[in-house]
Parts: C-alpha cells; structure tokens; sequence
C-alpha cells in the first residue's frame, strides 16, 4: 500500500519516535531536503553520461541515506572517512580546473546546470540539518555536517568540470 493516512493531520514518525511530530517541524524539514537532493541527484545520473560521475552520484546517495536516518534519530553517524573521499575527488578536480578568480554564471551544458542546481539543493538541506542540531532535539554529528558542507564544493566541482571538459568557458557576471 503506497500510503496509510496516518499524517493526514499533518503529523509523521521518525526512527524511534513514539510521539508524532509536525511535518513543519525542523527534523522533517531537513529530512525534506535531504530527500528532494537525493531525488534530484537521481536525475543527475539519467543525465550524466561519464561513468566515474554516475559512481560519484551513487555513493553520496548511499551517504546521505545515512544522514537521513541520523536526522531521523538512528544513532549511526557518517563516518569521517566519507568527508574524506569527498575531499579527495574534490582536489583531484581542482588539479583539472582553472582557478577562480570570480563568481561563475549557472549554466554551460546541461550536466553542468544540473550539477550547479544540485548545488543549491544541498546548500538548503545543509541549512535545514545545521538548524536541527541546533534545535539540540536530535544529535546530529560533526562528521554529518563536514559532510554536507563538502557535498556542495563537490557538486560545484563537478559542474565546472563538467563545463570544462566539453569546452565550455565558464561566464562571470558582468555587474553592470
């Protein structure tokens, strides 16, 4: 059955909760966001044709099912090591890529604009866990938090990448 009507009053559980919580409260926020990014990724791999790619996307969706499950109560954090692997592809793309000199225009190619947008998504979900550890009702650890912090580099990494190995120049805003 694809739904029950039990959060028909705008309540939902998580993990090991035996009281219903709002579906506006931050835990559900940020368990939202984590979705809608985990989503939206998933259409990233439809889109993106480099095989190394599609893995690096795969692997953050495994880890942000553990961020999910952390938001949700489940006391297993991400472990460092996850931020690590994400530091690594991070500075391996920088070795590829022109410094940065200025902000950059969304867009180039397709998997370029997706990447960027992706960016974005994760930036909120970040913002939507930092208010949940601060709220202090769940724990949420410091490893989970680098982590998101570094999804958002990544996925920048990966949309100028994704631009400058089709040839694409980045565009600066011109400010005028």
């Amino acid at each position: 059955m694809l739904y029950t009507g039990k959060g028909d009053k705008g309540t939902t559980k998580t993990f090991g909760c035996n009281q219903s919580i709002s579906k506006s409260s931050a835990v559900t926020e940020a368990l939202g966001s984590l979705d809608e990014i985990n989503s939206f990724l998933g259409i990233i791999k439809t889109k993106v044709e480099n095989v190394k790619y599609k893995k690096i996307v795969h692997e953050v969706q495994e880890s942000l099912f553990i961020v999910q499950a952390e938001v949700a109560g489940f006391p297993k954090p991400l472990s460092k090591g996850k931020v690590g692997e994400l530091e690594k592809i991070i500075a391996e793309a920088e070795k590829e890529l022109p410094k940065i000199k200025t902000f950059f225009i969304s867009g180039g190619t397709e998997v370029a604009a997706f990447f960027d947008f992706a960016r974005t998504i994760a930036r909120r979900a970040e913002r939507r866990v930092v208010a949940v550890a601060e709220e202090g009702k769940v724990a949420v650890s410091d490893s989970t938090l680098a982590y998101l912090n570094r999804l958002s580099s990544l996925l920048y990494a990966l949309a100028r990448l994704s631009n400058h190995e089709a040839g694409v120049k980045e565009d600066a805003p011109d400010y005028k």
